[in-house]
């Protein structure tokens, strides 16, 4: 009876243990899973140093070297589910940081982005404030890519990144739509004094198949501070194979100017090699060399 009044007693401990042992683990693993879930729920703090040096030598001109800051930034971007299906998210990232000398810097200084918006599979991706524009994200490969290179020539549009609402549409069979418009207001700055309202906006088309990329976009040049409110149209194609990227863009604005550009990537562990040719002619060149009395200099 004592024997087994012990093994009874010995095993009720010994379950007792193991319950407290697995009550234990179970606590630990869900203050795990707390912590994770907070951290996922926590904003991004991200950032990089962009230091450069430009070498720049012209035939029978200067030669000159520089270092400068090609766009150093510091920034906070988050995401949360709000609804099934529907996804909110928003970006802060700061600029003018001016890495390359502490003597001429005032710190962080300036905006890139700020923008809130929403996102579902079912409608696409909607979003408000400063961000890079529908027309450079489709077709304006080249010059944004090297940001603020020195000698980079760009394409000739004129509607900026602040104040706009812009849409980008889910992909039906490699096929998506994007759109923006910027609202320029009664007492907005961007056209200078005296600017009033105006609207400009721009369209996009971009079809992905397989390593193929095809893009068409165009800008209404309607802000207030555009010289003319002649549409500029672009198109661009990519083709992307294992580590080379290769990319072909053209623009052109009438009346102004048309811009070519070519560009092949070649990326190896982490590094990437980038190689650019980029060509702009002013409209109205063959004007001036067609000109009377033109022999090539300076016209009087």
């Amino acid at each position: 009876m004592k024997k087994t009044l012990i093994a009874t007693a010995i095993a009720a401990v010994a379950f007792s243990g193991t319950t407290i042992a697995q009550t234990t683990a179970t606590s630990a693993d869900s203050r795990a899973d707390e912590l994770a879930s907070r951290m996922d729920s926590m904003p991004t703090v991200y950032g990089n140093i962009q230091y450069a040096i430009a070498h720049d030598n012209f035939d029978g001109g200067p030669s000159e070297i520089n270092h400068f800051d090609n766009g150093s930034t510091l920034g906070v971007a988050h995401e949360h589910e709000v609804a099934p299906g529907i996804t909110g998210f928003f970006k802060v990232e700061l600029e003018g940081i001016n890495a390359d000398d502490k003597s001429g810097s005032n710190g962080i200084d300036a905006l890139d982005e700020a923008y809130i918006g929403v996102k579902g599979d079912s409608f696409g991706q909607i979003w408000i404030g400063s961000d890079d524009s529908t027309y450079e994200r489709a077709v304006d490969e080249i010059s944004q890519y090297y940001e603020v290179a020195t000698l980079n020539i760009g394409a000739d549009y004129s509607t900026g990144e602040g104040d706009l609402i812009q849409y980008t549409s889910p992909s039906f069979g490699g096929l998506s739509l994007a759109a923006a418009v910027q609202f320029n207001g009664d007492s907005d700055t961007k056209g200078g004094a005296g600017s009033e309202k105006s609207y400009p906006y721009q369209l996009a088309a971009l079809y992905e198949v397989d390593a193929l990329e095809l893009a068409f976009a165009m800008d209404s040049n309607d802000g207030a501070a555009s010289e003319s409110n002649e549409n500029t149209y672009g198109v661009r194609a990519s083709y992307s194979l294992d580590n080379l990227r290769l990319t072909g863009e053209y623009h052109t604005t009438k009346d102004e100017s048309d811009t070519f550009g070519v560009i092949g990537y070649y990326t190896l562990g982490t590094n990437q090699f980038a190689l650019s040719y980029e060509l702009n002619t002013a409209d109205d060149a063959d004007d001036t060399m067609n000109r009377p009395g033109y022999r090539g200099g300076p016209l009087v």
